[in-house]
């Protein structure tokens, strides 16, 4: 039985700790505070009795657990990431924890008027009566992902003080800028040696998911010409002028508030400008490839219109690939996949297997070579000051990790 206090204390103490990544920073990791809780995490690892733990130059973390069974059966991972994303601050988390929810309005901060609605975020009454861990309305929680950070560790502590547990050998792995895209690019797979693994690193209970977004970034340049405006007309170009004409040509329905499921978007996240030069920085997201593809293909169009429309090259397009779908990975070696939601079952949990409107480590780590699916890490709202975590959900994916983690050996 997982102690409801002792992983309660464990996620409040690594929420604590500021680890918002830096998408404009090529460094690994791209925030030195990072280094922060790398630090404590391999002390805690240490402390509970891990093997082989090794905190790289690039702020991976890869520990072990050995096999205390006498026959050979694969070795699995489990991977979550130590940053926050840097859409919202993670600096000074002040979580109140709120027992036994009543379904009603979370008021997050008095002063500013901040209330977690129940009416507005549905799913928080699906855990009235639970546990629920929130922010005071100033920052994120950082449930995304360090109650998955939290659920590993906790998962790995259980194992080692109850050895009555069979297991074979597992092998977990914390990455730095997840957030930014970046968490598996220099994610060594043949040190891992895992033959597959998971990542802790999805929403609400129960999800289990094997599909992304393909992804890819998109920075638009547009470059005007400043003259003094009392004397303009013909020769002043406003950037930002043409940025809003540019950005009201891309697909109105087609952006993140309007889509859901299997339909992609693109998502203007940034803006900067003056008359001379606005910037622009989307994120392109899609499921299917060639849709994806399509969606590429349809900005740079956009931009070549543009320009031919002012015979100059007035708006430039750069799109760099992110990541790709996972599934055409893991579609081979379903049974992964299969194991965990067999496990859910047991457990009394109902699997929501659908497809990811985002990305994890996994996606990259499976085309890298280690097919990993995705599992519930049990927060709602990331990304903001809404974000939250019921306790309970904590504990029962600490449980999913345990149940696997038996599985394997009588597979």
């Amino acid at each position: 039985m997982i102690e409801k206090k002792h992983i309660t204390n464990r996620f409040i103490k690594y929420i604590k700790i500021d680890t918002e990544s830096n998408p404009y920073n090529p460094a690994f990791p791209s925030s030195e505070k990072q280094w922060d809780l790398a630090k404590l995490l391999v002390e805690e690892l240490e402390q509970i009795g891990m093997q082989d733990i090794d905190l790289d130059e690039n702020c991976y973390i890869m520990a072990t657990l050995p096999s205390n069974i006498d026959y050979e059966v694969p070795t699995i991972g489990f991977i979550s990431h130590i940053d926050t994303s840097p859409d919202f601050t993670g600096k000074n988390v002040n979580p109140q924890v709120i027992d036994n929810y009543d379904g009603k309005d979370i008021v997050l901060n008095k002063e500013k008027n901040i209330i977690l609605s129940s009416s507005y975020f549905d799913d928080l009454l699906q855990y009235k009566g639970q546990t629920i861990i929130t922010t005071d309305g100033t920052t994120l929680l950082g449930a995304d992902d360090k109650a998955g950070i939290t659920e590993i560790v906790t998962a790995m502590e259980h194992l080692i003080q109850h050895p009555e547990i069979k297991h074979g050998k597992i092998r977990i792995c914390f990455t730095p800028d997840e957030e930014v895209g970046k968490g598996a690019h220099l994610f060594d797979v043949a040190k891992f040696g895992a033959d597959w693994a998971y990542t802790m690193d999805g929403s609400q209970i129960g999800e289990l998911e094997f599909e992304n977004f393909n992804a890819a970034s998109a920075k638009v340049t547009l470059t005007g010409k400043i003259v003094h405006p009392g004397y303009a007309k013909g020769k002043m170009i406003n950037s930002m002028l043409i940025a809003n004409e540019f950005i009201a040509t891309l697909p109105v329905q087609e952006v993140p508030e309007k889509t859901e499921g299997y339909e992609g978007f693109f998502h203007l996240h940034d803006i900067k400008g003056n008359v001379e030069e606005t910037v622009l920085d989307f994120i392109i997201r899609d499921h299917d490839l060639e849709l994806f593809e399509k969606r590429k293909k349809l900005m740079q169009k956009i931009a070549n219109d543009f320009n031919n429309k002012y015979n100059q090259e007035i708006i430039k397009v750069e799109i760099k690939n992110q990541y790709f779908n996972m599934k055409e990975k893991i579609t081979p070696v379903m049974h992964i996949v299969d194991m965990a939601e067999e496990v859910m079952k047991d457990l009394g949990i109902t699997p929501l297997i659908k497809a990811i409107r985002g990305g994890t480590d996994g996606s990259q780590l499976s085309y890298k070579g280690l097919p990993c699916p995705n599992i519930f890490a049990g927060g709602h709202n990331f990304h903001g000051r809404f974000e939250y975590v019921p306790v309970e959900s904590m504990i029962k994916a600490t449980e999913v990790i345990i149940g696997i983690a038996k599985k394997v050996t009588k597979k």
